[in-house]
């Protein structure tokens, strides 16, 4: 079984214009996640998939970059254009697994991807991502953070913006000692053959509502399977993330 991280990189951001080529110390912060992602040794290749000739030329003075089209609405329909792609010389399985890396996550671990991959040592996964409990009490109800409930296997049971489960009798301040909550952290992991079905699906009323296309693929009754990480690297949304990345980080 192979796996392939591909990194979907556009340039166009309502919020950060050119985003994946803002500077963070020395390196702009597409270089950083490449470089990050490569050090994870269960990777075969990794690729920045882009539609944008500006960090495609970038990109191709340290790593690997593939063109695909401006009309993607998602980081997964990239990376199933850009999966097909490469499928030829990678000669890519329908089992084979395809990793989907956050292309604003310059400080993710390799320990991280690799715990993603793991998750498919089970061939019964066909999609995979990651959690970790929330510490702060203020990214409980932070809308811009998206939590996750799973079962007792670890299977997703839900996503949202929203504080998952309400605690009734409880005054919210007092959620975050009643129950053990978890953000999501926005990295997956899909078979090939079942990114192609994901691709296909059509918009779904929760995904509509909450602006989360996971919630897609729960409604059509793909099975999600998380594993939880201790690891919590800043993410950079907005320009002003940049001058709130932590001293040592860089």
């Amino acid at each position: 079984m192979k796996y392939i991280g591909i990194i979907p990189a556009r340039y166009a951001s309502t919020r950060f214009p050119g985003k994946p080529l803002a500077i963070i110390g020395n390196k702009s912060m597409i270089q950083r996640v490449y470089e990050q992602a490569s050090k994870c040794t269960l990777l075969s290749q990794v690729v920045v998939a882009t539609d944008d000739e500006r960090i495609l030329s970038h990109v191709q003075n340290f790593g690997k970059a593939v063109m695909t089209g401006s009309h993607h609405e998602s980081g997964t329909d990239r990376c199933l254009e850009a999966s097909s792609l490469l499928s030829d010389n990678l000669e890519l399985s329908e089992s084979d697994v395809v990793i989907n890396i956050q292309g604003d996550e310059p400080f993710i671990l390799p320990e991280q991807i690799e715990m993603l991959c793991r998750l498919f040592k089970d061939t019964s996964t066909s999609i995979g991502t990651l959690a970790k409990k929330i510490e702060d009490p203020h990214d409980l109800f932070n809308s811009n953070i998206v939590k996750v409930v799973f079962d007792r296997r670890g299977q997703a049971l839900y996503f949202s913006r929203w504080a998952i489960p309400f605690i009734r009798g409880k005054e919210q301040t007092e959620w975050p000692k009643a129950h053990t909550y978890y953000r999501h952290v926005g990295m997956y992991g899909y078979r090939h053959g079942i990114l192609k079905e994901l691709a296909g699906l059509a918009l779904s009323p929760l995904e509509k509502a909450e602006s989360l296309e996971q919630l897609r693929w729960l409604e059509n009754g793909f099975k999600i399977q998380v594993a939880e990480t201790n690891h919590q690297s800043p993410g950079i949304d907005t320009p002003e993330d940049l001058k709130k990345i932590p001293p040592g980080w860089v």
